[in-house]
Formats: structure tokens, sequence, C-alpha cells
């Protein structure tokens, strides 16, 4: 495909960066060798994850036609991908609630659970994770209700915590992630392919890692919960205290002989992107794939180095493209009773920050956006920049830092038609920030 001139249509050029980015994390096209071979029993497909659906098909389409596959796998509500014709349904997709678990989560990972009984060592399971499979995938613990875990879940998502420290937690309070669902397949071998959407890759991170062990500890939910001042249950406060709810550990039998496959990252995404920017005669820089802070404060941090390149042409010589990924964080502002509650994810707030550091700067534009196509709980990928937003904004009686306190990107783009819409694209490799200098 080629790309737009980024002299010309900067905005198309970005959005074009953005689809290679997601086009790199698609799991048909990174699936097939990490397939093991049939095994001599049968063939049971588990999963959960914003690309479940995609990475179902994947494995549906690339399976021997002769070979026995069945399964559950559970995505996003909308995120399942159209079937590819003539492709026989071997494993079944069913829908649930991200970010704030539901009902329809509780009986697919109760159903997911039910399937595991019965393996044999002759068996293989295959685990098919990503992005999004910590609210997807809810088992709360004994003692907890579906409630108390959507309550947990809410507040930690306003909290600014990390992902290792929210799902740390979420590790601790359900009886199928940490480690949990593996050990429930035993004795059969389990293959884990994994898409990640977390800074490092980290597999006992990623979606709470169900099928790897982890090495977060009760005391480690503990210390969150406290610090972040997020209530749960006093009997399971004590249970946590008591170390009764732990996960299994690295060096537990029950990973004996199992696999995890990273299939997609942020980083190969990246380096996708970079490579198209290159192909178009614009040189790329890629910062970094793990960044991670409050989304507005990276804002401001990205937007410091595009003015030093713009205005002194340091550190990078212009034009260029600086590139970054990472999970950011948003911690949502109280506002007082009555006031309407902004709208907006990380994408979004990492463009409202930026947005007000660069102050018009000539020659800067930028796009953020999450590879899953959603940022946050809006219809919106996230947002663009350009040297004129501000100055639109203002021309409709709106500053950005109104918006920026209360947390309200999605209203500010979208009232000068800068939101960027892409819709699900089944995949997850986290952030995708993309700032061109021209």
């Amino acid at each position: 495909m080629t790309a737009p001139d980024p002299r010309t249509a900067p905005r198309a050029f970005l959005e074009h960066l953005y689809r290679t980015a997601v086009h790199r994390a698609l799991p048909l096209h990174n699936t097939a060798a990490f397939l093991p071979p049939p095994p001599k029993g049968r063939t049971l497909v588990l999963g959960a994850g914003k690309a479940g659906g995609a990475m179902a098909h994947a494995v549906e389409a690339l399976w021997p036609a002769d070979a026995p596959l069945s399964g559950l796998v559970v995505t996003r509500y909308h995120h399942t991908p159209p079937r590819p014709q003539g492709l026989p349904q071997r494993i079944e997709v069913v829908e649930a609630s991200h970010p704030v678990p539901d009902a329809a989560g509780l009986q697919a990972a109760q159903r997911i659970l039910a399937l595991t009984q019965g393996l044999t060592p002759d068996d293989l399971v295959l685990c098919l994770i990503s992005g999004g499979g910590s609210a997807l995938l809810t088992l709360p613990a004994e003692g907890l209700t579906l409630e108390d875990k959507q309550r947990v879940n809410r507040a930690l998502l306003e909290s600014g915590a990390n992902i290792a420290e929210m799902n740390c937690v979420r590790k601790h309070l359900s009886r199928i992630k940490g480690g949990r669902l593996a050990a429930a397949c035993a004795p059969a071998r389990v293959v884990t392919l994994t898409i990640s959407d977390v800074p490092g890759d980290d597999p006992s991170i990623i979606a709470s890692g169900p099928t790897v062990p982890d090495a977060s500890t009760c005391a480690d939910a503990v210390a969150i919960l406290q610090r972040y001042a997020i209530e749960v249950p006093g009997a399971i406060m004590s249970l946590l205290e008591q170390g009764a709810l732990e996960t299994p550990k690295p060096g537990d039998p029950a990973f004996a002989g199992h696999q995890v496959h990273m299939i997609a990252t942020p980083q190969q995404s990246l380096e996708a992107a970079a490579e198209a920017a290159r192909a178009a005669g614009i040189e790329a820089h890629i910062l970094s794939d793990e960044m991670e802070g409050e989304s507005r404060e990276v804002g401001k941090v990205h937007a410091a180095l595009a003015r030093a390149v713009a205005q002194r042409g340091a550190p990078f010589a212009r034009p260029c493209v600086i590139l970054s990924g990472g999970e950011t964080t948003v911690t949502v502002r109280k506002e007082p009773e009555g006031t309407p509650r902004g709208r907006g994810g990380r994408a979004g707030e990492f463009c409202l920050g930026l947005a007000q550091a660069l102050q018009g700067q000539a020659g800067v534009f930028a796009l953020a956006a999450d590879t899953d196509g959603i940022d946050g709980v809006e219809d919106n990928a996230g947002a663009f920049v350009a040297p004129d937003t501000l100055q639109r904004a203002l021309a409709q009686g709106m500053k950005v830092d109104a918006y920026l306190a209360r947390n309200d990107a999605y209203g500010y783009f979208s009232a000068i038609g800068d939101l960027v819409v892409t819709g699900p694209t089944h995949t997850n490799v986290n952030d995708f920030r993309a700032i061109l200098v021209a």
C-alpha cells in the first residue's frame, strides 16, 4: 500500500502508519509458525481477549481439516470478525463486556473451566490469549461476587494503577487467572499463543496470565489495594492477608512441558510502521514500546521532544516520525456532584496533554490510538493533533485546560472533528503513537 504524501496529507500519512502497525499484529499473519502438530488425543482450544475471535479463525483456517478441533473463546462485544467464506466453525466464540466484566464473561469463564474436565496426557490444550482477557475471563474467588469484581475493576481503572498492578489484584481475586487455568488442564499438554498488549511482553501480565506461573503474591495484591485505597470485602482482605488466595508459582509441576509463544508484540508493530515511514522517504525513530505513566504527562514529554526537533533539528533531523508504544494510565479526577463526567481514554488524554504542551508548534502533527480500535470505552481509537488544534477549539469556546481537568478528550476532539475512528481491529498490541515533524 502506497503511503499518502506526508507533506500534503499529514493526517492520512499518520493513519497509514497506524494501519500498517495494526496489520502487522493480525493473528492470521502470525499464527502458522507457532502451531504444534495435532496430538494423539484431542485438541481443545480455550481463549480470551480482544483478539480472541480473530485468533480462533486463524487456528481454524490453519489446523488440519482431518484433525479433531473444538473449544471456546471469549472476546469483547462486537469484536468477532466476519467468518471467512467457506471456513467451517469448530471453535465457539462468545462475547462479553470489557473493561468492566459482566455476567456473560462469568458464564464464559465457567464454561471454559468446565471444558478442562476429563483431559488426558494425550490431549493438547491450545490457549489463545490477548489483551482484555482479564475482564472477559472473570471467575471471582470464593466469597467474592460478580458485583464485587465489577466495583474493584472500576476502581482500579480510575485509580492510575499501571497494568501490572491491576492484573496482580485481578489474579488473586480469581479462580481462573494467574496460572489457574493451566493447572486445571492437567494432565494435558498446554501450548499458549499470546498477543502482547503490555510493556515488556510479560505473559504473566497479559490477560492476567491464566496459563502461566505467577511470581506476584497475595501480599503484593494487598499493598496495591492499600496504595490506591480500593476496598474489598473484609473476608476477602483477610484471605489475602493470610495468603489463602495464592496463585501457582514458577517451578510448579502443573506447568511442566507447557509452552508459551508470543505471536505479535508492540515492538514488531512499531517496526512495521517505521519501515512504512522510511519507504515514504521519512526517517523514523522508535523511542520505546514500553512507555508507562500518566497519559497527559507522557504527552507533554513527547511534545518537548517534538518542539526540540522542530525548532533546533535535534536530537533528530527533520522531517522525521517519532514512534512510541506502551500502556499509559489515566487517573480520573473526581467531579463535583451533578457534574457530567468526561469521556475518553489513554490515547485521547495523551493527545490533550500533547496539544497543550505543543502550543500550536508549526510543522508538528500527531496521532495516538489504541491498536484494538477502542480508546477506553468509547467508539474511537484515538485522536489527531495538528498545529491549529488549539486555535480551532478556542474558536468554539473550548479551552484545553478545562477538558484535561475533567478527562474529556472525547468531547474535545469530537467537537473539532479530530477523533480517529476505526472500529474494532481484531487485534491488540497496546498504544500506538506517531508524531510527524515536517
